[in-house]
Order: C-alpha cells, then sequence, then structure tokens
C-alpha cells in the first residue's frame, strides 16, 4: 500500500503495476478523458500506416522491382510517400494530445496536495522537511506527467502494433513467424529478472532525490549561519555525500534500462539472424518470395520495437508508480486539527438576539471602518453566557515524543483584561498562545474561548476571532500593501490602511519606502530590519482586528528604540480587547491588568507587578535575573 508521508523514506513498499494506484490517478484524469480517448482513437490509424509500409515494400520488389515494371513502382511509390506523411501528422497531433493531457493532470494533481497541505496542521511540518515536501508536489507529481506522455497511453499504441505484425506475420508464412516467436520465451526471463531489480533502483532514486532536496532547502536557508561559522566546508562534504548518493542511484537505474535496451536488441538481432537463414532457405527452395522474406525482415524489427522501448516506458511506469506511492501518501496524510462537522461557535451575534447568522467568513465592521476596537458583531458565544475570552482548564500538552511541555495548566482571561504570561525559556508560553488558535490540540483538559471548547468552533472563525502575533515575524514577498491586508482578503479602505499604520507607529516607515505600501518586500522581508518586521506584523493585526490577541514577545529582538515605537504600538493594539502578552521586558510586563508565572507546566503565581515583586517569589527571581540586579519592593 503507499508510503505514509511521515514513514522513513527506503522502506517504500509496493508493486511494479500497482492497479489500485493507478486508478486514483485515472480520477484525476476522467475530467479529461475526452483527451485521452482522442489520443487513443489515433492508434489504430497509426498502426495501420506502420503495417502497411513493410506489405509495400514486399508488393514492390515481388510486383514491380524483379518483373522490371518500373512504370507500376512510381504510383506505389508516391502512396509509400503519402503514408510516411499522414504517418508525421498522425503522430504530431497525438503527441501533442498526450503532453496536452500530462499537463492538465499535473496541474490539477499540485494543486490537489497544495490544498492539501494547507489543511494540515504544523506538527505535520514539524515532521517533514520542507525540501521532501517540495519534492512531491514538483518532482513527482512530473513522473505521472511522463506516465501520460510516453507511458501507459503509448503502451496502447504499441500493443496494437504488435497484435496487427503476429496477425500479418502468420499470415503469410506462420513457420517463418514461429521462428521469431522462438526467441520470446528468451526475451520475457531476461525483461524478468532485470524488472526486479529496476523496480528497486527507482524507488532508491526517488528517496535520495528527497534527501537532497531537504538538505539543499535547509542549507540554504540557513548560509548566513553556515558562513558565520565558517562551515563552508563541512556543508560542501555533506552535500557532496548526498549528491554522490543519488549519482549512484541514477546510475544504477540507467544500468538496468541499458540493459533491458541491450538484451531486446541483442535477442532481435538473434531472430533476424534465425530468420535469415531460415528464411533465405525456402526462398531458393522456391517456397517464399524474396519480397515476403524482406517484408518479413521489416515486420520483426517492428515486433522488436515495441519490446525494446518497453524499456524506457517500464523505467516511466516504475517511476510513475513510485510517485502515485509518494503522492497519495501526502494526500492520504490526515488532517489532525479540522472544523467540527457541525461547529457549535460559529460567529454569530444571532446567539443572544436571534437574528439569522452570518456566513462563517463574514468581514468584522472594523476591516472595512477601519475601527481599531473589535467590532460590535464580533463571533462570541460569550456575549450571552459571560465566560471568559479564554480559559485553560487542567491542560496536559505534550509535541510528538517529547516531555510534557504543560501539566495540569489552567488559567482564566476575561473581556477586555490584559493579562502577562512569564517564565523561562521553554516553559510553553509560546504553546499556550498556539493552543489557543488550535495549532495543536492539548492532549488532556480543554482550551476554551468564549466558554466554548475550541474543538467546537469552526476553524477558520477560531482563527478570526484569536489573533497571534508571533515572536518570528514572517512576512511573504509581494508588496506591503499585500502583506498587510493578508487577512482581511483585500476589502479594507485606504483610510482604515492609514490608521492601522498610524496607529502602529508605521506609517513613518511606510512612506520612507521607495514606493511606500506597493514597495516589494523580498522572501521572508529580508529588506526590513527586525524592528521594522515587528511594526507591520502589529499594523497587520490592527487591520485582522481579532476580538482575543496573543503577541509572543513582541520586543525580544529589537534594540532600545525599536522597542519604544512597538511599545506605544503595542498599546493602540491592546486596547479594549482581551490580550495575552507574553513577554521578558519590565515595560511591557508592568503596564499588564494581571501577571501570570509559568513554571513546571503549571501557573504558579499570579498578580500584578509590585504584589509580586514583593511576594519574593518565582516572579521576583525571574525579574532579578532579568535587570541583573535584586528587585526593589514596590515603593
Amino acid at each position: 500500500m503507499p508510503r505514509r508521508d511521515w514513514e522513513p523514506e527506503d522502506e517504500v513498499v509496493g508493486r511494479a503495476y500497482d492497479r489500485r494506484l493507478m486508478g486514483r490517478v485515472w480520477r484525476f484524469a476522467q475530467p479529461h478523458r475526452r483527451l485521452i480517448l482522442a489520443s487513443l482513437a489515433l492508434f489504430p490509424p497509426v498502426a495501420a500506416l506502420e503495417l502497411l509500409q513493410p506489405w509495400l515494400v514486399k508488393v514492390a520488389i515481388d510486383e514491380h522491382i524483379l518483373r522490371g515494371d518500373w512504370a507500376g513502382l512510381g504510383p506505389l511509390a508516391a502512396i509509400f510517400l503519402g503514408c510516411l506523411v499522414a504517418l508525421y501528422v498522425l503522430r504530431g497531433l497525438q503527441s501533442y494530445l498526450m503532453q496536452l493531457t500530462g499537463q492538465r493532470v499535473m496541474r490539477d494533481l499540485r494543486a490537489a496536495m497544495f490544498g492539501h497541505l494547507q489543511r494540515l496542521e504544523p506538527a505535520f511540518f514539524d515532521r517533514n522537511p520542507v525540501g521532501r515536501l517540495m519534492t512531491r508536489v514538483l518532482s513527482d507529481v512530473e513522473a505521472i506527467n511522463e506516465l501520460f506522455v510516453s507511458g501507459v497511453v503509448a503502451v496502447a499504441g504499441d500493443a496494437a502494433v504488435l497484435v496487427g505484425v503476429v496477425v500479418i506475420m502468420l499470415g503469410l508464412n506462420w513457420r517463418l513467424a514461429l521462428v521469431t516467436f522462438a526467441v520470446v520465451p528468451l526475451l520475457v526471463l531476461v525483461a524478468g529478472t532485470l524488472r526486479v531489480q529496476a523496480r528497486r533502483s527507482y524507488r532508491q532514486v526517488r528517496a535520495r532525490l528527497a534527501r537532497l532536496n531537504a538538505f539543499l532547502q535547509e542549507a540554504l536557508q540557513g548560509m548566513s549561519v553556515v558562513q558565520l561559522y565558517a562551515r563552508e566546508r563541512h556543508e560542501a562534504a555533506r552535500f557532496a555525500e548526498r549528491n554522490g548518493a543519488l549519482r549512484a542511484a541514477q546510475i544504477r537505474s540507467t544500468l538496468f534500462e541499458a540493459s533491458l535496451y541491450a538484451s531486446v536488441e541483442t535477442i532481435g538481432a538473434v531472430a533476424v539472424a534465425l530468420l535469415l537463414w531460415y528464411g533465405g532457405g525456402q526462398v531458393v527452395a522456391g517456397t517464399l518470395t524474396f519480397g515476403a522474406l524482406v517484408a518479413f525482415l521489416e515486420y520483426t524489427q517492428r515486433f522488436f520495437l515495441p519490446i525494446r522501448d518497453l524499456g524506457a516506458k517500464y523505467t516511466v511506469m516504475q517511476a510513475a508508480v513510485v510517485a502515485a506511492e509518494r503522492i497519495f501518501g501526502l494526500l492520504d496524510a490526515p488532517v489532525g486539527i479540522a472544523s467540527p462537522p457541525a461547529p457549535v461557535a460559529a460567529p454569530l451575534a444571532a446567539r443572544a438576539t436571534g437574528a439569522s447568522a452570518p456566513a462563517a467568513d463574514a468581514p468584522l465592521a472594523a476591516r472595512t471602518t477601519g475601527a481599531s476596537a473589535p467590532a460590535a458583531d464580533a463571533p462570541l458565544a460569550a456575549r450571552a453566557t459571560g465566560a471568559p475570552a479564554v480559559e485553560l482548564r487542567d491542560v496536559w500538552f505534550a509535541y510528538e515524543d517529547e516531555r510534557w511541555i504543560l501539566q495540569d495548566c489552567s488559567l482564566t482571561l476575561d473581556q477586555g483584561e490584559r493579562v502577562a504570561l512569564v517564565g523561562a525559556t521553554g516553559e510553553g508560553k509560546s504553546t499556550i498562545a498556539r493552543l489557543l488558535i488550535r495549532a495543536y490540540d492539548a492532549q488532556r483538559g480543554q482550551v476554551l474561548v468564549g466558554g466554548v471548547d475550541v474543538r467546537e468552533w469552526e476553524l477558520g472563525a477560531l482563527r478570526r476571532h484569536v489573533g497571534l502575533v508571533p515572536q518570528e515575524v514572517f512576512l511573504f514577498a509581494g508588496t506591503v500593501r499585500e502583506n498587510l491586508v493578508l487577512g482581511a482578503d483585500g476589502r479594507v479602505s485606504a483610510d482604515a490602511l492609514a490608521r492601522a499604520l498610524r496607529d502602529a507607529r508605521a506609517a513613518d516607515l511606510v512612506a520612507a519606502l521607495p514606493a511606500g505600501l506597493d514597495t516589494d518586500l523580498r522572501e521572508r522581508g529580508a529588506n526590513l530590519s527586525q524592528g521594522e518586521r515587528q511594526l507591520l506584523a502589529l499594523a497587520r493585526a490592527l487591520i485582522y482586528n481579532p476580538r482575543v490577541l496573543a503577541l509572543d514577545e513582541a520586543t525580544s529582538s529589537v534594540d532600545g528604540a525599536s522597542e519604544a515605537r512597538i511599545a506605544v504600538a503595542m498599546e493602540a493594539l491592546l486596547r479594549d480587547r482581551a490580550s495575552l502578552v507574553i513577554a521578558h521586558r519590565p515595560s511591557t510586563i508592568q503596564r499588564a491588568d494581571r501577571i501570570l508565572v509559568l513554571h513546571g507546566g503549571r501557573i504558579r503565581e499570579g498578580g500584578r507587578h509590585a504584589e509580586l515583586l514583593a511576594a519574593g517569589g518565582l516572579y521576583a527571581r525571574l525579574a532579578e535575573l532579568d535587570a541583573g540586579r535584586a528587585p526593589r519592593a514596590a515603593s
């Protein structure tokens, strides 16, 4: 059966031809079946023209050349030339139709794979390197394209030619035909022996290509670190090892393909030699015409030509089956986090009013009005129930095969409250923020938003309701404007955009860019500083306008001047909304309504800044370590 994407690369199993896998490929090809049928409809006339040529040669030799009938030879030569022209046109049209089919199937497969990747949870990407996934979407799908261009469809044409050759040869002289067919068992034996090894080598090529792509993607992303630590020689050696392994696998695969090709050529030559020996004797004895012998030699070439080309087509079939195993392994990867069939917490202002529900993806009013405060019709079950904005009840969470990060953790965040979450590195502060947007699911306990378990929310509504500004801001290649309106589907007025930039203290930054909002950003916003990227992220959050907001270390990687600007921007962003602020900087923490201290997977302390300092507990020690001096009691 198909290998799951997270299984080891070298444990791919399967058969040379898997009917079930090809059936799934066919489902992607069905929308384009008219093109496939048109290609198949061209095979009979192509095969007929192929088979007609040796017969015309026989007639030309026996009826005209040997009899000296030069006048009759001219029209026959014209017919032969017409066959060649017609064959050229039909083959060109057939090739175009097969290429078109392959490209369309490839497009549909890639769209399905990318759509499925978008639905998979972050834990999936923790397990699978990006380079390996790119191999699935790009290289493996190319193998499916080849299946249509020169694989299974072309085999149908070869089969038509072979059947025609066998029928004609038996009709011309069944004894001579049996001489030709006598070498077929040997051919089957050789091909069967080689195909087993070939199948393994094809899979090994795909596995090593994925391994090389994964390494290359990581190495290029971390090139600045490689150069910083003078690791160029070491990384080059690692690349050479993986590149060499791929080369060895490719050579091994080519060796089996070449061996099959050479075997068919050799066995075909033996068949020709037998024909010349036996057929020549019949010509001398007068039981076979010279033209028939020549035609037999031509038909023998056409008999072995598809078999010889079958080696190349076998390579295509092997690559396609292996690629299909990996493609459908990815498409079958279960979506671990998804909306429930009947979401409880849809975005309903109607919960309290009884009005009809708006669409789940309806934009908040503030997206078009530009208001910085949350919209009145935000999706809150809590409007009717008075539940906290966020609540964690006895939550246990661990990443795969790791220790418990959170253990029996409980906390609440009320409407409009600003809570700072502090703790040492690795205590699970960022994990809590990601549990709120359901990037991960807790193994035990409950995470509630607006009094409703996050597992019962429609996923899109939850992530419109709870926003997260991560520590590592990700900006896409594109314009500043495109990055700012990322979550608003372009439905943002110019006034709302300007207001968000002003509140985020990013207006001066955008005005200083060469083309303002239309300035192109490089990959990950590389042409901006960390502080500038953070300001744009805050402006983007203002435009997105969630009811609950989590900020993960927004000022941890910036200088003092940038921190001051970000702190002012955060004030505008956090105003009138429930917010969970993960931070170390005292300026951010002290403005919180409440501070929670996370240690050992639990909330150990809670209170205001001065109260926690005076208590002399965990918070006081963290403040001492951060400041480099003993904490002072509040005045």
